[in-house]
């Protein structure tokens, strides 16, 4: 029975949410599984994977072949390189402490690139923020002066009309 690891989708139109699921090649997409292994939620930024790491890394030392997005998806964790680098100590290339030294490295790099990316996004969205802000003050202002204008003129005008028949009443009773 060859086994894939692959998505199924679930959510609204528009709008998919995956499950990452172990089923059976010849099983349809959104059909029967053998096992969830995960989550993946494309419509956040960065996007939001929850994976169970140790069975997707029992899964693929089974034998399960990942689609090309299941295989983004593991490598982008580190399922890949775990079980390349326990692969390497399976061949006795390193021992497994050393494997596990530099899988811890390279999951704080990719942490710290992570949380880069993502107070990167924050600040950018913030900045358009305070942009819009500023572009609603200007656009206020300029409102508001205007309509100040016009209450100017409209006093001016009433004046005008309250002086001008003063005037006129004037010479008549002459």
């Amino acid at each position: 029975m060859p086994v894939k690891i692959r998505l199924s989708r679930h959510g609204k139109k528009g709008y998919a949410f995956y499950h990452i699921v172990v089923a059976d090649s010849r099983a349809p997409r959104d059909g029967k599984f053998i096992e969830k292994i995960g989550t993946y939620n494309p419509n956040t930024n960065p996007a939001t994977i929850d994976l169970n790491f140790d069975k997707a890394l029992e899964w693929l030392q089974k034998g399960a072949q990942p689609t090309d997005t299941c295989r983004a998806i593991l490598s982008y964790k580190g399922v890949l390189y775990k079980k390349h680098l326990l692969g390497g100590v399976a061949k006795g290339a390193f021992d497994e402490n050393a494997a596990n030294a530099k899988f811890e490295k390279w999951m704080n790099e990719k942490a710290a690139k992570i949380n880069a990316k993502t107070q990167k996004i924050n600040a950018d969205r913030e900045q358009v923020s305070k942009a819009r802000l500023a572009e609603e003050k200007e656009a206020n202002e300029k409102k508001a002066k205007a309509v100040e204008a016009k209450r100017a003129e409209a006093a001016a005008k009433a004046a005008e009309e309250a002086a001008a028949p003063a005037e006129e009443e004037a010479p008549a009773a002459e």
